[in-house]
């Protein structure tokens, strides 16, 4: 009999709220990193939870009652709630949940000195494009994921966005002026997930780090594994 996985509160929490909601969606950041290795590496300061872009309106109506403040390209620094307004890309949403006090402690979040409750609350949702029914990670050169790959269920059960996906975006996220500014735990979560990928996994990944940043310094380590040798 195979063992049910213990998935950590937070998760377990986010994913029992967004179990009703109507579109797609699938958790991705550190969490996910964890979710695949299948044990929790490092602390977390939120919750990633990606969503479609177009789908926003089924979010905000999804946590009606939750307190949300939406960054984006218009109002990137905003600090009041959400109204609902449609966000353009880029976009994220801070969220906790209902209640005076969760509204007090998302004010905070985005309010110099934007400090965090660190009580696994924290959700932050990332808003993403898709293409013909396929995620959309980068527009140009073009790099797009059809959702059964990009989505599949992880160990625990929960859906997130795919190992080579989330290293993709580990590698990509903080390149900018000729020089990756990863953070450190960027890389060590690039890392772990790119020692669990198969030769496919790799070569999609290298291939596409190589279509958007051709001189990206990771590139020479990114080499399919070797199949085995015929006997």
């Amino acid at each position: 009999m195979s063992s049910i996985p213990v998935v950590p509160e937070p998760v377990a929490h986010i994913a029992a709220v967004m179990s009703t909601y109507p579109r797609p969606w699938a958790l991705c950041g550190g969490w996910a990193v964890d979710a695949w290795l299948g044990r929790v590496t490092r602390d977390h300061g939120d919750v990633d939870i990606t969503v479609f872009h177009d789908d926003q309106r089924a979010l905000f109506e999804h946590l009606a009652d939750w307190n949300l403040v939406a960054h984006d390209a218009d109002e990137p620094q905003a600090t009041e709630p959400w109204d609902g307004r449609a966000l353009a890309l880029p976009a994220h949403i801070h969220a906790r949940p209902p209640g005076a006090e969760n509204a007090e402690l998302v004010r905070r979040w985005v309010t110099p000195p934007y400090s965090q409750a660190n009580d696994g609350r924290d959700i932050e949702f990332i808003l993403n494009e898709h293409r013909d029914g396929a995620w959309l990670l980068n527009a140009e050169p073009r790099a797009a994921v059809t959702r059964d790959v990009c989505v599949p269920d992880s160990p625990w059960a929960v859906p997130a966005f795919a190992p080579e996906v989330i290293a993709f975006f580990k590698a990509t996220a903080y390149l900018g002026q000729g020089k990756l500014w990863a953070r450190p735990h960027d890389v060590s979560d690039f890392e772990q997930l790119f020692a669990l990928l198969q030769r496919e996994q790799r070569e999609w990944l290298r291939g596409s780090v190589a279509a958007a940043y051709p001189r990206h310094p990771w590139l020479p380590d990114l080499v399919p594994v070797r199949p085995p040798a015929k006997e």
